[in-house]
């Protein structure tokens, strides 16, 4: 199917070539259209609706990012052109699809050719434009730009290829390190679905789905952290697989006790502090490669000043992903209700990493996360696994008016501040011990008090 996907592309962005050099009617033109309308048409006999998303230098068909089509520059031409997100209806007519490539031409060549203006008649069912907007053309509207960030669509196929995931890695061991990849780019491409950053984090509806939704959101605060420190996209990317990937030896914790309700014995908590190295193991061993990823996993309760666990026979820092992955789980931890406490407020978990800056957490990236989480509350975008519908993080505006200029100040000021970086440097050479020293570490930030 994916093979089918990529035929599609390169002929659809064949054509956008071809009709850029011929006028409307040579057969030159019509020849390409034909051959690309087919090639959609083909494509749909296996997917009826196919959907694309064009992220930097990724092609993501449907959730599956197409490795054929890997540095794909078209992707990039496209997503500049406006063209993020594609979508094909069932029915689409040959009619429609022309007229659609007319329109696609006119915004990768900014040409205000006769050709280029459709009429009211000819519109499009082709959904396109920017990745998370609604609409038939995909064009946002200003009133649509309100201060407080939403997104189109669920996090509901994520969730449930995380659920699927843990239960294969409890079955068999192994890690289906595709399937991960593919949820780490659909989480990206859910936070570039506006003109700026937004930050869908996933509500929690049942405690036992706490481990599925906390990973997913641990995953998008350490991607948008990474980004907002302005490490690269292959960075981004390594360091959202990680965060997804953290708690991953908690598939080996008996359900009772890790849905337990109220405090854990010294018999429970021997057995919870074992995630971090089981999780290690299975991500090393699934695959070499991941070493970044093993290594966030054994590290990410270790605390800076040495305390946390497991503990070690030799002193040393975490990897700085690690670093960054432990304030994204004690922030995530803290701001979810769990049988044995509310959640927090986002103001009083943030002034606890502050105060905690320093013996527990990185002074440097704590002071970025904050930061970031401030000049960024309003992209927070807090969603369901099951609709589409959004719950707004900060609901209470006076008007629309009112909320269109306040959008437009946070934009503003948002990109004055997009020079300011703070450098962090990224080195995947820093892997998890092969075998885990013993000790008895402190309680972890997200467990109740015994």
């Amino acid at each position: 199917m994916s093979a089918d996907a990529a035929r599609f592309l390169n002929a659809f962005v064949q054509t956008l070539a071809t009709m850029g050099l011929y006028t409307d009617g040579h057969p030159a033109r019509e020849r390409v259209i034909d051959n690309s309308f087919e090639q959609l048409k083909r494509l749909q006999e296996s997917n009826p609706s196919p959907q694309f998303s064009f992220l930097g230098l990724d092609v993501i068909y449907g959730q599956v990012a197409l490795r054929e089509l890997k540095d794909w520059d078209w992707g990039q031409r496209l997503a500049n052109a406006g063209v993020q997100r594609l979508e094909f209806p069932a029915a689409v007519t040959r009619d429609e699809f022309e007229s659609f490539l007319v329109d696609v031409l006119s915004r990768i060549s900014l040409v205000a050719a006769e050709s280029a203006t459709r009429s009211p008649e000819r519109r499009s069912t082709i959904k396109f434009g920017a990745i998370g907007v609604q609409g038939t053309e995909g064009v946002q509207r200003i009133e649509d730009l309100l201060p407080t960030a939403t997104i189109a669509y669920s996090l509901g196929e994520e969730a449930d290829t995380i659920r699927w995931l843990h239960d294969e890695v409890e079955m068999t061991g192994e890690l289906p390190l595709l399937e991960a990849e593919s949820v780490v780019r659909s989480l990206s491409v859910a936070m570039h679905g506006d003109r700026d950053i937004v930050i869908p984090l996933l509500q929690l509806k049942e405690f036992d789905q706490y481990t599925t939704t906390h990973s997913l959101n641990v995953s998008v605060l350490a991607m948008a952290l990474a980004e907002f420190i302005g490490l690269s996209p292959k960075d981004v990317r390594a360091f959202g697989v990680a965060g997804l990937l953290h708690d991953l030896g908690k598939v080996r914790i008996p359900k009772d006790v890790l849905s337990k309700p109220g405090k854990l014995n010294d018999e429970e908590w021997t057995i919870m502090r074992r995630h971090p190295v089981d999780g290690a193991k299975i991500i090393y061993e699934s695959d070499r490669q991941l070493d970044l990823a093993s290594a966030v996993a054994y590290e990410h309760h270790i605390m800076i000043d040495g305390g946390g666990y497991p503990s070690r026979h030799f002193r040393r820092e975490p990897h700085k992903a690690s670093k960054l992955v432990h304030i994204c789980d004690v922030y995530d931890a803290l701001r979810t209700t769990r049988p044995y406490r509310e959640a927090w407020e986002s103001e009083r978990v943030l002034e606890n990493l502050e105060r905690g800056a320093g013996p527990d957490f990185d002074a440097e990236l704590t002071a970025a996360f904050v930061k970031m989480m401030r000049q960024w509350e309003r992209r927070v975008a807090v969603v369901d696994d099951k609709t589409a519908l959004p719950h707004m993080s900060n609901p209470a505006q006076a008007a629309v008016d009112e909320a269109v200029a306040a959008a437009k100040r946070a934009v503003a000021a948002a990109r004055a501040s997009d020079a300011i970086r703070i450098p962090v440097e990224v080195t995947t050479s820093d892997t998890a011990p092969s075998s885990p020293p013993s000790g008895v570490p402190p309680l972890p930030p997200d467990a109740p008090a015994k």
